[in-house]
């Protein structure tokens, strides 16, 4: 049986850090995608979308976003209210709907891409590029740890 700690390991203050500034990326790219009257979510629907032309499913879309699919319904809806997005039925399953940007929504994203991407550079500063790499790698250990815990906690439940 594992022991439980009674005070911080020597890497909570990594856990910590990393939890200020995944919160401080999220409200940096809310002021960022604001001057385009975009959340950070919408946005990366629109992303997902222009990297798949023929659409997704708005449960392929919740899982890209690891989001609950009534949440995706919601930034959907708003999408299509601006028509940079549409539903179109799907010929293989005519239960299923595929979002697909539409022309302006293709024009729209094209246009912030360019400025996403140099803001996606600055935001690492002067940290050289085989530390990103490294850190990349870190990280995805850390995520699949989480998730490990995750499943450990809901089947305990």
């Amino acid at each position: 049986m594992q022991t439980r700690r009674t005070t911080p390991g020597p890497r909570y203050p990594a856990l910590m850090q990393l939890l200020r500034t995944a919160d401080t990326l999220w409200n940096t790219s809310r002021v960022f995608f604001a001057r385009w009257d975009l959340s950070p979510s919408q946005f990366n629907v629109l992303n997902l979308l222009y990297e798949a032309p023929s659409g997704l499913t708005q449960v392929e879309l919740s899982r890209e976003l690891l989001m609950h699919p009534s949440n995706v319904t919601g930034l959907v809806d708003r999408l299509a209210r601006r028509k940079l997005v549409e539903r179109r039925e799907a010929p293989d399953d005519r239960r299923a709907w595929r979002v697909v940007l539409t022309a302006a929504g293709q024009r729209l994203i094209r246009e912030i891409l360019p400025y996403y991407y140099q803001a996606a550079e600055e935001v690492w500063g002067d940290l050289p590029v085989n530390r990103t790499t490294r850190l990349t790698e870190d990280l995805a250990a850390v995520c699949a740890n989480a998730q490990r815990m995750a499943a450990a906690l809901a089947a305990t439940e």
